[in-house]
């Protein structure tokens, strides 16, 4: 199923429609689809290299705007829909061990977890089933997406289709190691 998805996510990056068919994927994938929206994001960029910031924009606004549905499912039907996302992935056991995390990281862990390839629809639901503070969610989420796929799509933009493989095959390891930069940066300027 998820070798179909990918192959339709593929040939949507390549539609002429394809900037609306990437935030409609963006969108649903912040609360519910398997595939993150980077499968598209990448193959059009490298054919668009000059729109990447277009690109990389409409897909961090639409996941972001699909994460307020992460947050709504979570807060309004986490019983129900919620659970059933989250039992879909096999992510219950994580989410129920994320309120303490939650409780004392707050904004850190969104734009931790929201800039990995940690199932972004888990941040948002958990998010909204703990009820954390809607602004401080959206200021975490906006980091968090904007620092993934504007990250993905700069380094597309600069070393072109050489960098796709590393990128697709390492995207875990390339989001960690920005995020640990940005964070460590935060703690320097906190210490100076």
């Amino acid at each position: 199923m998820l070798k179909g998805l990918y192959d339709w996510m593929m040939a949507k990056a390549a539609h002429r429609h394809a900037i609306w068919w990437l935030a409609a994927i963006s969108f649903i994938e912040s609360s519910f689809f398997p595939i993150p929206p980077d499968v598209m994001l990448i193959p059009m960029v490298i054919a668009a290299p000059t729109q990447w910031l277009r690109i990389a924009l409409i897909c961090t606004v639409s996941s972001v705007v699909g994460g307020f549905l992460g947050y709504a499912i979570g807060h309004y039907a986490m019983d129900s829909i919620g659970m059933a996302i989250l039992g879909a992935f096999h992510l219950q056991e994580k989410f129920l061990a994320l309120k303490p995390i939650i409780d004392e990281w707050g904004v850190w862990f969104i734009i931790v977890k929201g800039a990995t390839p940690i199932p972004y629809k888990l941040v948002t639901i958990t998010a909204g089933a703990f009820d954390f503070d809607l602004v401080k969610f959206t200021f975490a989420s906006i980091v968090a997406r904007g620092m993934r796929f504007l990250l993905v799509a700069a380094l597309l933009w600069k070393f072109g289709p050489p960098v796709r493989d590393f990128v697709e095959r390492r995207l875990k390891l390339v989001t960690t190691v920005f995020v640990v930069v940005l964070v460590g940066g935060f703690f320097v300027v906190k210490l100076l």
